[in-house]
């Protein structure tokens, strides 16, 4: 614990500005400004005084947490910030998917090294996010033994983490933000990863109400804007039709094996508008393929990828519900001539595997991620010019998935049918998909002209 007598008290401010009125007892310790939120006025006096009262004493201030030392014992009786984080994922752990694990897991790897008093020893922060990662934030039958240097890195982050309580401080949490909002690495962390880390430590903290820790979500107090993250699809990765037929036709000349085997699969992703992970799942049952005419796909379970440590069976990949669908909920898709064809050659071609999987591997696995990613970029390459191989034109396999909405929307299908068939709401579809609704611009011009002719 590193402490200091430097120590000034400041004013209790109160403030009204957000309907319920709050005091703020501010004060700093060893140059470093600290606060703390009241419900009442004599709640925040009597904190003061306290305050006061351990000056007078002589006692030492802890430069963390800005606490004298017999009001931080007071404070520790709770449990720790490593310990309720430990618990939070462990709760959650049965209900949750393994990408939710995975994302609660990583910005708890960034907040729990963060929050720590400043105790001399202290082993790196890759060291604590590697024990923190492998062992802390696994049920116990999946932790993985520690080295002597690891157990020794453990034990200290045990006994430096702060205490829950004290999160209800506002430069506490100002700590915490500021530690979501950088990358492992130390750079400015983008706006989506700061997007997905902020709603857990709110997630987590709303649990530590339940519990009685704190009145209300302290975080709801700190003033912090969330950056800006893009939510619509930009239309310049979409493709037109003949340059997706292009694409399609480039998949099954890259490699011997994995080309011909995910051609289906991003037709499907293209023609069905699926998720990479809803087609990676799709089985014989699912599909009505008759030898004319349209076809149908009855969707079931989605199989996405995720690290094998977060995943019930230990794989990296298993079936899970449909994202935003309701747990047993069987969307039918129906499917154009031009898929159903494809599906049926395939089929014929590579089988399917034995629990039924329409896209497979050689030996029954699932593709990674980084196979389909590869293949797409090959076929990109022979399909595409050079500069719009190094554009952002169909960068991804799922910007096929945003062709297929794309196309449907323009050519006028109800967006309430298009919302059905790719799982979406209808305000969600819309709003995603603003920017790549074409042939409006021309008509809204023509009112504005005619307005200004009147």
């Amino acid at each position: 614990m590193n402490t200091t007598y430097y120590v000034q008290l400041g004013q209790i401010q109160q403030r009204s500005n957000r309907g319920t009125p709050a005091y703020i007892a501010r004060w700093r310790v060893a140059g470093k400004d600290k606060s703390k939120t009241f419900r009442t006025k004599g709640l925040a006096n009597a904190f003061m005084s306290d305050l006061r009262q351990a000056t007078k004493m002589g006692e030492e201030f802890d430069v963390a947490t800005g606490l004298p030392v017999s009001m931080l014992a007071s404070e520790s009786s709770g449990p720790s910030f490593l310990d309720f984080a430990q618990a939070y994922v462990l709760r959650r752990w049965n209900t949750s998917a393994a990408r939710t694990r995975e994302t609660d897991a990583y910005a708890l790897l960034t907040l729990v090294p963060a929050l720590v008093a400043d105790a001399p020893r202290r082993p790196t922060t890759e060291d604590l996010r590697e024990i923190l990662k492998i062992h802390v934030l696994l049920p116990e039958s999946r932790r993985a033994d520690l080295t002597t240097s690891q157990a020794a890195a453990l034990s200290w982050l045990e006994r430096a983490s702060l205490p829950l309580a004290v999160l209800g401080e506002a430069h506490v949490l100002r700590t915490a933000l500021d530690a979501i909002s950088v990358t492992f690495a130390g750079f400015p962390a983008g706006a989506n990863t700061v997007r997905r880390k902020r709603p857990v430590l709110h997630h987590l903290l709303e649990h530590a109400v339940e519990q009685k820790v704190f009145s209300s979500n302290p975080l709801d107090e700190i003033k912090w804007t969330v950056p800006r993250a893009v939510t619509v699809v930009d239309p310049r990765t979409v493709v037109n039709p003949v340059q997706a037929r292009q694409l399609l036709d480039a998949v099954p000349k890259v490699g011997r094996k994995r080309g011909p085997r995910l051609k289906a699969l991003f037709a499907c992703i293209y023609y069905a508008a699926l998720r990479p992970e809803e087609a990676a799942d799709l089985r014989l049952r699912n599909c009505t393929l008759p030898e004319t005419g349209w076809g149908l796909i009855v969707l079931e379970k989605a199989r996405p990828q995720a690290t094998k440590r977060w995943t019930n069976s230990g794989e990296t990949h298993e079936s899970r519900s449909l994202k935003h669908r309701a747990d047993k909920e069987t969307p039918e898709i129906p499917i154009p001539p031009v898929l159903v064809a494809m599906l049926r050659e395939h089929i014929a071609e590579f089988g399917a595997a034995k629990d039924g999987r329409i896209f497979s591997t050689g030996t029954g696995g699932s593709y990674s991620s980084s196979a389909h990613s590869y293949v797409w970029q090959e076929a990109r390459k022979l399909a595409l010019a050079p500069e719009q191989a190094v554009s952002s034109l169909a960068a991804r396999p799922y910007d096929l998935r945003h062709t297929a909405v794309s196309l449907w929307l323009n050519v006028g299908v109800p967006a309430p049918e298009v919302a059905k068939r790719a799982g979406h709401s209808v305000d969600v579809l819309l709003r995603v998909y603003a920017k790549c609704i074409d042939g409006q611009q021309e008509q809204v011009n023509s009112k504005i002209n005619n307005a200004l002719d009147l």
